[in-house]
């Protein structure tokens, strides 16, 4: 037999929400001014006539490249900690909840790791 606080100890927190919380808001936080630039600059590639030849300059300059990757890290992060929040408070199995951890961060991570691939390659004139 054990005292309920026996049975709870071990069960809290890890300590780990405030952190968590910071990074949301931090990445919010960048997301909202390069968010405004890359609306910004496709509004006006596309009044300059988009097309493929014209995106890779835009994006092979040094400062467009560099800003459209830290754009992609802040939305990546901000989506994987997003999911992570849904997940944990909407899947209530312990194998679905890490099923489904594990597969979206997954996923987001590889599709912001190709997003920031392509990014280069473009840069580098690959």
């Amino acid at each position: 037999m054990q005292s309920a606080l026996a049975r709870v100890r071990g069960l809290g927190s890890n300590h780990d929400g405030a952190g968590h919380w910071r990074a949301q808001r931090l990445t919010a936080v960048l997301l909202a001014p390069l968010g405004l630039w890359f609306a910004a600059n496709i509004v006006y590639l596309i009044g300059v006539g988009l097309d493929e030849t014209v995106f890779r300059a835009w994006a092979s300059e040094h400062g467009n490249a560099l800003l459209l990757i830290l754009f992609l890290v802040a939305l990546f992060h901000h989506s994987v900690l997003g999911m992570q929040v849904v997940i944990e408070d909407y899947v209530h199995g312990p194998a679905a909840k890490t099923a489904s951890l594990f597969l979206s961060k997954t996923v987001l991570w590889v599709l912001g790791a190709s997003s920031i691939l392509a990014v280069l390659r473009l840069y580098l004139g690959a």
